[in-house]
């Protein structure tokens, strides 16, 4: 019987890259659907590529077939925070839109298994920082927002049709592949492990530390930072569930304590040797003051063991990529 294939939509970006890395690394078909607008060639290495919109129903009904696509992993979105307070349309039609068009091929063609790219602004500002599965959802961004209305689209489908999903709410993604192989080359990043690193390579004159007057130890925002290589084992970890038969679920996915703005770039200095020129700015819209995960759930049900919780590494897997880029540019 022919192996069934895995379209990774957002395939060639920062996350799926690496989702990518591991499902080939274990024999899996894949297939990445990609317009290349935030993500680079050069990240898929040499999985297949097909480049096109993810709205587009008759390129993404194309690949479903013609490659017998059972599972999708979508990572096609738009996740820059400020951006989609000042354009929240652009958010709610690429994020919200495209996903409703690509839902409807995958029941079109059959699809078994969806695993989604969420996001810990769903929900809001949690009274004490920290947000379980169980939490209230109360987006204050358009970028949550977006994701909140597919993680509906999904329920709603799931309990219509045969299609079984996880939908995993990422917390703050950072670090690289620890093999410097891949990792976030997107210009003008907005992650904080970036654009520390990148301005310890030179690249940027200065880190800007968005509000010190928050309620918490230090005056700066608290986040929950995860290594992109444990987010991706996460996702094959879902996927291995709904084979297995698990029903539609929700998961956080994070390390379960977090880290001031100010600890990030001391481990910055602290890992890179160097000083940086730090500039104390307004807070930014859209921003809450601390987010942390309650993350026992993924461990319970999906068995997921996580071997990159430690901010110095992830820090130095970021530096060394940085350095890597600052050799060999990508496009």
């Amino acid at each position: 019987m022919k192996q069934a294939t895995i379209l990774v939509t957002g395939g060639a970006g920062y996350i799926g890259s690496h989702v990518v890395l591991q499902l080939r690394a274990r024999g899996e078909r894949v297939v990445v659907l990609d317009d290349l607008s935030r993500g680079f060639r050069q990240s898929v290495l040499d999985t297949p590529l097909v480049v096109g919109q993810v709205g587009d129903r008759e390129t993404v009904l194309k690949v479903l077939r013609e490659h017998g696509v059972d599972t999708v992993m979508h990572f096609a979105a738009y996740t820059i925070v400020p951006e989609s307070v000042r354009e929240p349309l652009k958010y709610y039609g690429n994020n919200t839109c495209s996903t409703r068009a690509l839902l409807q091929c995958c029941v079109e063609a059959g699809v078994k298994n969806f695993v989604f790219s969420s996001t810990a602004a769903v929900y809001g500002i949690p009274a004490d920082g920290v947000a379980a599965e169980s939490s209230p959802t109360a987006p204050i961004n358009p970028y949550g927002t977006s994701k909140l209305m597919s993680e509906w689209m999904l329920r709603d489908v799931s309990a219509a049709s045969d299609l079984k999903h996880v939908a995993l709410r990422y917390f703050n993604v950072a670090g690289s592949d620890s093999q410097c192989r891949i990792g976030q080359a997107t210009p003008k990043a907005t992650l904080l492990v970036k654009v520390a690193c990148e301005a310890v390579v030179g690249k940027r004159p200065h880190v800007s530390i968005f509000g010190t007057d928050y309620a918490t130890p230090d005056g700066t925002g608290i986040r929950d930072y995860i290594h992109v290589e444990d987010l991706a084992t996460a996702h094959l970890n879902a996927l291995d569930y709904l084979r297995g038969g698990g029903t539609s679920t929700i998961l956080n996915v994070g390390y379960g304590h977090g880290y001031s703005v100010r600890e990030v770039l001391r481990s910055v200095e602290r890992v890179s040797g160097e000083r940086l020129q730090i500039v104390e700015e307004p807070r930014r819209a859209g921003d809450p003051p601390g987010l942390v995960a309650r993350a026992d759930r993924i461990r319970q049900e999906l068995g997921w063991k996580p071997r990159l919780d430690d901010l110095d590494t992830i820090v130095r897997t970021a530096l060394a990529w940085e350095r890597r880029l600052l050799r060999e540019p990508w496009a």
